[in-house]
């Protein structure tokens, strides 16, 4: 029996996206009566972005537990907390801004497992490697950074990388 990807999402394989047994005939018929879950906390994401002080890329991040029940941390990117808002240097790559990602695992528990991100752009490589080290798990990401190796890393080191944007202009 086919499995049903309650979002149309086929690339989407976490636990709570998939119900199993479904006949094909309620696959096809399958259509969402309301955002899922993980397009509200994309959206989450996109909202968290606005607040960015970075003059090149604003970019939001949400961080929830494995059961997308409880956001365990939130940031956008910046500079440091009670610094100017705004980009150390005009160079790309090095304005000094503190990454969305950063800001939200420094707040998310380290200790827990299995975590989920939800970013506006994909992660750089060392934000990556940050995801990687606090145990995140999977990352669903709206638009692609200029430069790919942070989705290669992630998926090297484990994590279930999606590109999420089945849903970006719908239920507006």
């Amino acid at each position: 029996m086919p499995t049903l990807h309650k979002d149309l999402v086929e690339a989407n394989t976490h636990p709570r996206n998939l119900v199993e047994g479904v006949s094909a005939e309620a696959v096809l018929a399958w259509r969402p009566e309301r955002p899922p879950l993980f397009e509200v906390y994309m959206r989450m994401a996109e909202e968290l972005a606005k607040r960015s002080s970075c003059a090149r890329l604003s970019v939001g991040t949400v961080i929830t537990d494995r059961e997308l029940e409880n956001v365990v941390g939130i940031g956008y990117n910046g500079n440091a907390r009670g610094f100017p808002n705004r980009c150390d240097t005009g160079t790309p790559g090095a304005c000094g801004c503190i990454h969305s990602e950063m800001n939200a695992l420094v707040k998310a528990p380290g200790s827990l497992p299995d975590k989920v991100m939800f970013v506006t752009a994909s992660p750089c490589p060392m934000c990556a490697k940050l995801a990687i080290q606090a145990k995140v798990r999977w990352v669903f990401y709206r638009e692609a950074y200029r430069r790919p190796e942070g989705l290669e890393l992630l998926q090297a080191g484990g994590a279930t990388v999606i590109r999420y944007d089945r849903w970006a202009g719908e239920w507006r």
